[in-house]
């Protein structure tokens, strides 16, 4: 065999194994969106729970992701280059706080909301950062106790319940991980029950043109998702905004 023949032979062999060209898209971090999430944000975790949306014989949706890789997560979801994308105040903005309110923040991953989520609540307000993630729960807590942020908690709940009691909250934020969620009308009746009155759900998710965020097959459709609060129970609203990938509805 001619030398050039065996060396082209040789490198299709080693692409053959070791996958040449190939590429992962980090804003997508195995759909980190971040839930961040799954809060991403991430389901209760930066989005988490659930099995693989679309797959056959889940109509209910809910992907689950692993997360547990806390600083490789904490370089995708409090990248500084998310504020351009995300426009954190201005979803804060649309959740409508109040002070004194109790605002859970669910699937928070890193806690990349909490600073804002706690100064809009103050004086007297309350912050439950949720996800299913132990050691993100973990995280957060630290970055809260260094951050002084002495009205955020952050908390290990399951990935088909957030734990919360009923009329004890005023307001949900669900960034980055809506398509996590299993059995979402079902869930969505737990988050609804939980909700004081005149509480509100914000969701944020991804467009299917976005850039950033899940594979398409797992994203959701601002029908759907208004569909499935709907069903819950809820009063929809698809809000005006200015993120360039991403919808917001408002569940009241």
């Amino acid at each position: 065999m001619r030398p050039l023949l065996f060396l082209l032979v040789l490198l299709a062999l080693a692409c053959s194994i070791s996958g040449c060209g190939s590429h992962r898209d980090p804003g997508r971090a195995d759909e980190a969106h971040a839930h961040p999430p799954d809060h991403a944000h991430h389901h209760p975790g930066s989005g988490h729970p659930g099995h693989a949306e679309g797959a056959p014989g889940n109509p209910h949706g809910g992907h689950h992701a692993d997360f547990s890789d806390v600083p490789r997560f904490a370089k995708i979801f409090d990248d500084p280059e998310r504020r351009t994308w995300q426009h954190p105040a201005e979803v804060v903005a649309l959740l409508e706080p109040s002070p004194g309110m109790t605002i859970v923040d669910l699937g928070a991953g890193t806690g990349y909301f909490e600073s804002l989520l706690a100064a809009a609540v103050a004086p007297g307000g309350r912050v439950l950062a949720l996800d299913v993630e132990p050691a993100m729960v973990e995280y957060m807590n630290e970055r809260f106790a260094t951050a002084g942020l002495e009205s955020v908690e952050a908390r290990v709940v399951r990935g088909d319940d957030p734990d919360l009691p009923p009329g004890s909250v005023d307001r949900i934020l669900i960034v980055d991980t809506w398509h996590h969620l299993p059995d979402r009308e079902r869930y969505a009746k737990r988050l609804r029950t939980a909700l004081r009155p005149g509480g509100s759900i914000l969701v944020v998710d991804f467009t299917p043109e976005s850039p950033h965020g899940p594979p398409a097959s797992m994203r959701l459709s601002e029908k759907r998702v208004a569909d499935e609060l709907l069903r819950a129970g809820f009063e929809v609203d698809v809000l005006e905004e200015s993120l360039p990938w991403q919808y917001v509805i408002r569940a009241r």
